[in-house]
């Protein structure tokens, strides 16, 4: 019998309506399923609807039609109630900038999630954050603020907040953009390890072609529409490192 998949978009759409009363088609007819410990990664351009697929699948917006299944579940039907306890139960989120809260330890900002939790994990929350950023390596600098620490040991604490109640799925926004290449891969290994160990959905969103080739499947999100592709890991780092040549001249140019 096939497993259930944790993510299952059938045909959703989201388009908004617009001052002049025409219509902006951001995504159209997005089919998409995740299932349990899988890693999928979705490229695209800047304004292709990745932010607006990534909150749809994060439960932050409501597709305009067509359904969202959340382990089998419709989630149209759920109330606001809950659906905001199935988002801080059942998803964890990584963002490109990390969005720590300055001032607070390492300790206290992956305990935050916590204090709107229930039961255990609400009085166990300490315990639970120590755990959370010790399984990321970071077990010495509990104490320590964001200030003080380095790009990749920032993401690190964002990684151990994601996963601090268990998520059923992780969300990475362009978790590597703000970080060198070798801390990008490490930072996706923790990823990837998380997910495979926990059982978690785990969807990308990346510019990066090297980033998205180590997922399981690829998808690309053009003019609102998302079409699998097969990125070869060798292959997506030459384009990229084409992609950064091209770039690197275009820069000369508008600058001599």
């Amino acid at each position: 019998m096939t497993a259930t998949p944790l993510v299952d978009l059938q045909g959703v759409t989201r388009h908004v309506e617009l001052p002049n009363g025409s219509t902006l088609e951001i995504l159209r007819g997005v089919d998409l399923t995740v299932g349990p410990g899988e890693h999928v990664a979705i490229v695209g351009r800047s304004g292709t609807g990745k932010s607006t697929l990534l909150n749809i699948l994060g439960l932050l917006d409501s597709p305009t039609s067509g359904e969202y299944l959340l382990e089998g579940e419709p989630v149209g039907r759920l109330r606001s109630r809950a659906l905001a306890r199935r988002r801080g139960d059942d998803f964890g989120f990584v963002f490109q900038q990390f969005n720590l809260l300055q001032g607070r330890t390492a300790l206290e900002n992956v305990a935050a999630p916590l204090l709107y939790a229930r039961g255990k994990q609400f009085w166990n929350r300490t315990k639970l954050a120590t755990q959370s950023l010790t399984r990321v390596g970071l077990g010495e600098r509990l104490d320590t603020r964001p200030e003080k620490l380095s790009g990749g040991e920032q993401q690190r604490v964002a990684i151990a907040r994601a996963l601090v109640r268990g998520p059923r799925v992780i969300l990475a926004d362009e978790p590597t953009g703000a970080l060198d290449v070798e801390t990008g891969q490490a930072i996706m290994t923790l990823l990837d390890d998380a997910a495979s160990e926990t059982g978690s959905a785990l969807v990308t969103i990346t510019h990066d072609l090297a980033i998205a080739a180590r997922a399981d499947r690829q998808f690309r999100l053009a003019d609102g529409v998302l079409v699998p592709i097969h990125l070869d890991a060798p292959a997506a780092v030459a384009e990229n490192a084409a992609v950064a040549t091209i770039a690197v001249a275009e820069t000369a140019r508008l600058t001599t």
